[in-house]
């Protein structure tokens, strides 16, 4: 049976592609009487009587890593976004839900450059910085004596051996090295939120299609790094305690779409290591559940660093390797109904 797909919409006239690199209030009661003509004017129904739904998972496209000027601009995000937030005027009618991941921080976090100090005292420079298990065995980087009060229920003493357990994890686990990066994603802070533009795409979508976005915050726990939105890095710490678990619920609701779009920031870390632990669970379950996934291949760029780090070949071969899964690499600017699947 051949399930009909909801028509290619034009863009809304609030929309300014120019202020896609800017910070600004949404004005979400215009927008929501604006929303409601448009349904009513484009006959776009409410996302309960899809037949087929379609959801996009929007990772991490917030202003610490989409705007020039942030603590974390991924060269790239802002063409992304604004290609992004045209996709989902264009598709208003055919996503029945968006799900949006937040990278959710505190200075405090083992990534972060008050973690650690070196003999002098000094804390490594982030951006530039990876901490190997060798490094810390070898004393170059240890953990900072004057945080260990604010991690409850842990002394330096196990904070220590912690900080070995975890690179030598990372390393065994095939994961990134640890990477010190600047502070960014500070809950409460400007930072933290949504790129204006996307936000008040969403918003717009939430209320012409009757459906409530879906928010998922990811990265509070001190002492492990979160790229991937369904699991922490590291699951346990060196003492046997959790220290993050699969998020089975969000797996769950990804996989209840009949299609799943995928698009964010960035494609080497966050979009890369998400889409790896789905793959993952998509092999237990049923291979061929990788037909239905997505990905925007023209809406996330990876993380390049001038005259530091590039992971732009990593980035690559994981789509790569995704696409030979099942996975479908596809354009925003070509219809829905036009990819394979459809």
């Amino acid at each position: 049976m051949v399930l009909e797909i909801a028509p290619t919409l034009p863009i809304p006239p609030h929309f300014d592609p120019h202020r896609v690199g800017e910070v600004w209030k949404v004005p979400y009661q215009q927008r929501a009487t604006d929303a409601r003509n448009w349904a009513g004017q484009h006959e776009i129904k409410a996302a309960a009587e899809d037949e087929m739904r379609i959801g996009l998972l929007a990772i991490d496209v917030q202003n610490t890593f989409c705007l020039p000027g942030f603590e974390l601009f991924v060269g790239g995000a802002v063409e992304d976004n604004r290609r992004l937030c045209e996709f989902i005027y264009h598709n208003l009618g055919a996503i029945a839900e968006i799900v949006v991941t937040m990278d959710t921080h505190t200075p405090t976090q083992i990534f972060h450059p008050i973690f650690w100090v070196d003999d002098c005292g000094e804390h490594p420079q982030p951006g530039t910085t990876v901490i190997t298990d060798e490094d810390v065995e070898k004393g170059r980087w240890r953990v900072n004596p004057a945080i260990a009060p604010n991690i409850k229920g842990w002394s330096l003493e196990a904070l220590g051996e912690h900080a070995r357990h975890y690179t030598r994890e990372l390393g065994d686990g095939g994961r990134f090295p640890l990477t010190i990066w600047p502070y960014h994603g500070i809950l409460g802070g400007i930072g933290h939120a949504l790129v204006s533009a996307v936000e008040e795409a969403i918003f717009f979508h939430n209320i012409a299609r009757h459906s409530q976005t879906h928010l998922e915050l990811k990265g509070q726990h001190p002492l492990t790094e979160n790229y991937s939105a369904l699991q922490p890095e590291v699951l346990q710490a060196s003492n046997g305690e959790a220290i993050g678990k699969k998020n089975q619920s969000l797996i769950d609701k990804l996989l209840g779409f009949d299609r799943l779009i995928v698009a964010g920031q960035a494609k080497s870390h966050c979009v890369a290591w998400t889409v790896e632990d789905l793959l993952t669970e998509i092999r237990d379950r049923d291979p061929n559940l990788a037909g239905r996934i997505y990905l925007l291949d023209d809406c996330t760029s990876p993380v390049v660093v001038p005259d530091a780090v590039d992971f732009s070949q990593q980035a690559e071969a994981a789509f790569r390797r995704f696409a030979d899964a099942g996975m479908h690499r596809v354009k925003s600017t070509d219809a829905i109904a036009s990819w394979p699947g459809f």
